[in-house]
């Protein structure tokens, strides 16, 4: 009974805040709030509450935002990129790019439901023939067979499913060790951990394995993007807000 009442006042919570972020005009579907001259009344005074992503994203939490921003940053070189580093020059790509595919495997659930909850029927069935490909013939997702034949993969989350039933953003929230991310979608992380077959393993130290090897092998795929991301920019905090932001709404579109 006690989780249920948590649980009730989570989703109050949730949905005073989307609704309060969502009123005025903002983009159709989304809940975010775009102000101009011609659209905001008071534009100044509501100014001062509030910043905002030129597309209409949030960020009352800014000044907390930039300090979890720089912690997250620090974290990355002073830990994450030479522990990667380490790791992609002991271990071939070949083999990262087959745990990445592994890891991908193992997140099915997750993409398949989702891909109900948004009636794509059409991308369920993909996403379960691509499972059952690369589990049995792919020597448990090492090899991505199905996409070598043509089988698309649907990068469907709880925080899209969400925003297609017509949930807006809220606001932006940079967590620590986490990073970028909004209102919606920090709920949808919470109610994704129920679709990861790795929640469930028995030993908190086989899931922190499994968590681990998946951000390392990732990372050293993807290292010196983040580092030409923080070079272009003027601010690197509005920059990686922004890019974030920009990602969510093309994957919600798609």
């Amino acid at each position: 009974m006690k989780n249920w009442k948590c649980t009730l006042l989570m989703a109050c919570l949730f949905f005073f805040v989307n609704l309060e972020f969502a009123r005025g005009e903002g983009e159709a579907g989304y809940g975010g709030v775009i102000r101009t001259a011609e659209t905001s009344a008071e534009p100044e005074e509501f100014e001062e509450d509030f910043y905002y992503v030129e597309e209409g994203l949030a960020d009352p939490l800014e000044p907390v935002n930039r300090v979890f921003f720089v912690f997250n940053d620090r974290l990355y070189f002073w830990l994450l990129k030479p522990v990667a580093t380490g790791y992609k020059r002991v271990v071939p790509e070949k083999a990262r790019v087959g745990l990445k595919n592994f890891f991908t495997n193992l997140a099915f659930p997750l993409r398949f439901v989702n891909c109900l909850l948004q009636a794509k029927g059409k991308g369920a069935l993909e996403e379960l023939e691509s499972f059952v490909l690369n589990s049995i013939g792919g020597m448990a997702g090492f090899f991505d067979i199905a996409g070598a034949a043509g089988v698309r993969k649907y990068d469907e989350d709880l925080d899209q499913s969400l925003a297609v039933f017509g949930l807006g953003p809220g606001f932006y929230i940079n967590w620590p060790l986490f990073g970028p991310s909004t209102l919606r979608a920090t709920f949808g992380s919470v109610g994704e951990a129920f679709l990861d077959p790795v929640h469930y393993l028995d030993s908190s130290g086989a899931r922190f394995v499994f968590k681990s090897s998946d951000l390392v092998n990732s990372t050293s795929l993807h290292i010196g993007d983040y580092e030409s991301l923080k070079r272009a920019a003027l601010d690197p905090y509005v920059a990686l807000r922004d890019a974030y932001y920009q990602n969510r709404l093309k994957k919600i579109q798609e």
